[in-house]
């Protein structure tokens, strides 16, 4: 995978605020339409299927608000399958 900071291409933003057993995911497109919005097992197979079904509406920038611990698989996941990922800071 390789970094990017083509945000202009970016047309699924998907938010991760992860959690030890569940993690709650916010998927929209770029007019703000809500694409997915649900609890979201912490499961590498489920976070993999949510990655390549929101894939056919575009590029996806995938933003996790705890990147390390308990967060780090959904980045991992999502380094895996995509080409642009962030995290929160503060």
């Amino acid at each position: 995978m390789t970094e990017s900071s083509d945000y202009e291409s970016v047309q699924v933003f998907i938010g991760v605020d992860v959690g030890k057993d569940t993690h709650h995911a916010v998927a929209i497109n770029r007019s703000g339409k809500r694409l997915f919005d649900k609890a979201l097992p912490n499961d590498e197979n489920k976070l993999r299927s949510l990655i390549s079904d929101l894939k056919q509406h575009g590029q996806i920038l995938l933003v996790v608000d705890q990147p390390a611990t308990i967060g780090a698989l959904p980045v991992a996941v999502a380094r895996s399958k995509i080409s642009i990922c962030g995290r929160t800071c503060g």
